[in-house]
């Protein structure tokens, strides 16, 4: 018997969406401005404007979940359908951790089965890379995905759902 892999988050028509928040460059004075929505076909919108004006450049979503143990897994599943833009994801092991593990994902303009490695996600804190050790797969208690490719642009990412494996 295959047990089914652990859902993060499944978007549907009724998802609720009061764990996930938006955080944008407007936090340091910049002008970006994202949102997250669920379109009539059940799958979760993340979509905006990056603008560099005001030292901005960065839009994301975060998603905050009880801490959950992660250590039997390897992978991050997201099924997406991007417009083309690569796209950070970000997970931290609990909700006071000041930086994150970062690992980026490429987005074709169709529908994908995107696998990110977890053991290979670094350590970053506000862009820049830390002198620490790689992601310890052990606890997950935020996910985010982050746009922000250093270019005023609006962005569009669906996405189906993330799961563990």
């Amino acid at each position: 018997m295959t047990l089914m892999p652990p859902i993060i988050f499944d978007f549907s028509e009724d998802a609720n969406l009061s764990g996930w928040y938006v955080v944008d460059d407007g936090v340091m004075g910049g002008l970006s401005a994202g949102q997250l929505s669920i379109s009539p076909e059940g799958h979760g919108i993340f979509q905006g404007y990056v603008s560099l004006e005001n030292n901005g450049g960065f839009s994301s979503i975060r998603y905050r979940m009880q801490p959950k143990r992660v250590d039997e897994y390897n992978q991050l599943i997201f099924k997406v359908k991007g417009d083309g833009k690569p796209y950070q994801i970000r997970v931290k092991s609990s909700w006071s951790q000041r930086y994150s593990y970062a690992s980026e994902i490429q987005t074709n303009g169709e529908w994908q089965t995107i696998s990110v490695e977890l053991s290979e996600m670094t350590p970053t804190f506000r862009g820049r890379r830390l002198n620490m050790d790689n992601y310890p797969v052990e606890r997950l208690a935020e996910l985010a995905i982050l746009v922000g490719n250093k270019k005023e642009e609006k962005f569009k990412l669906e996405i189906d759902s993330i799961e563990l494996k």
